[in-house]
């Protein structure tokens, strides 16, 4: 089943809004590269969630469902879907063969979070998380802890391991070495951008949602990094690392190197840098400036981290204030290559991130 008839079984349709944005500006008041929307509820996420903010969206401003059940439903339908390899259903093992899921999510209101990770067997982890938030004092549960947490909830057992997914996992498996667990060496790309280095899919979907009156949720759900070492949890389960939430604020997210989110505190830094007057994207640049400072420095242990003048792997923020201004940037890239999801009152669709470590044109990389 591929892509389009999942989505079209899925039953979701895009609304096609027609109120135009009105152009937001930055605390120091330069035009910002993004919309606000005062007067309906605002989603944003990842480059894979462009039917998920369509369905938040719709289940805050018709509905009335708070802000983070309704971000937590909307990557359902990712979790769900078999065609994304790194989310849920269908996601890339770790070496072992077998998936581990790792999410959260954090209401703006009572500034509550819950998360699960390394949990297996769970079709939809973020259901769960949200479980956590509302029915325990805890934040984290983890393993085995998760699982039985879910199924005494009710949640089913199932085999998350699709056909395809573990073609791929064997491949990697026929091919692996020594060396599979560390970071690759040198500056050179990866000749199989499916098994080998940095361009392992780390995937993920993140989502945060605006209710028109204001509230805040959002919610961050994954596979992690494809042929993990077991256990291995990334930043998506770590508040502050893969989300954050602060009702007074904003919302941010991220996806890509988890690690990297995690040495940083990326989200917390993204909300903190609106807090100060940050319009969303400046934000996002900040922490990804932040991140690439720590890889040239963790490159002494870790040499491919930092691939000559830029960083050797991957990173996006995304991140939505609380008047309603959103935007995103991604660590390294071709301007305007890398998109993410927004859904206001103009409808669901793909803008361009910005960049923080733009590509060299392609004449200039091959000379």
């Amino acid at each position: 089943m591929n892509r389009r008839d999942f989505v079209k079984r899925a039953g979701l349709g895009l609304a096609a809004g027609a109120l135009a944005g009105v152009p937001g500006r930055s605390a120091r008041g330069e035009e910002a590269p993004a919309y606000r929307n005062e007067r309906g509820g605002v989603a944003v996420s990842s480059a894979n969630g462009i039917v998920a903010v369509a369905e938040a969206r719709k289940l805050v401003v018709e509905g009335g469902l708070r802000p983070v059940s309704a971000a937590i439903r909307g990557v359902a339908v990712v979790e769900a879907d078999p065609t994304d390899m790194s989310v849920g259903y269908g996601g890339l093992p770790n070496e072992d063969g077998v998936v581990q899921l790792d999410s959260a999510c954090m209401d703006g209101p009572t500034h509550n979070a819950g998360s699960v990770a390394a949990i297996e067997g769970i079709k939809h982890p973020a259901q769960v998380a949200e479980l956590v938030m509302d029915r325990t004092d805890h934040v984290n549960l983890v393993g085995e802890g998760a699982k039985r947490f879910a199924l005494e909830h009710g949640f089913p057992e199932e085999d998350l391991l699709t056909p395809e997914a573990r073609q791929v996992w064997l491949k990697w498996r026929a091919k692996r070495s020594g060396d599979d667990r560390l970071w690759p060496l040198g500056d050179t790309e990866p000749a199989d951008p499916v098994l080998q280095g940095e361009a392992r899919p780390w995937g993920t979907i993140h989502l945060s949602m605006l209710a028109p009156g204001g509230d805040l949720g959002c919610c961050t759900t994954t596979s992690g990094l494809a042929f993990k070492i077991p256990g291995r949890i990334g930043d998506s389960p770590l508040i502050g690392c893969g989300l954050y939430c602060d009702n007074e604020v904003g919302s941010a997210g991220a996806t890509g190197r988890g690690e990297a989110a995690i040495h940083s505190g990326g989200a917390w830094l993204v909300v903190e840098r609106m807090r100060q007057g940050d319009t969303p994207q400046e934000a996002c640049l900040f922490a990804l400036r932040r991140v690439a400072e720590q890889a040239r420095r963790q490159a002494k242990w870790q040499p491919a981290l930092w691939n000559g003048d830029r960083p050797g792997f991957g990173l996006t923020f995304y991140a939505l204030r609380k008047d309603g201004l959103y935007g995103s940037a991604t660590l390294r890239g071709v301007p305007g290559e890398t998109k993410f999801s927004v859904c206001d009152g103009r409808g669901a669709r793909h803008e361009a991130c910005a960049v923080a470590f733009p590509d060299p044109p392609a004449t200039e990389a091959s000379s």
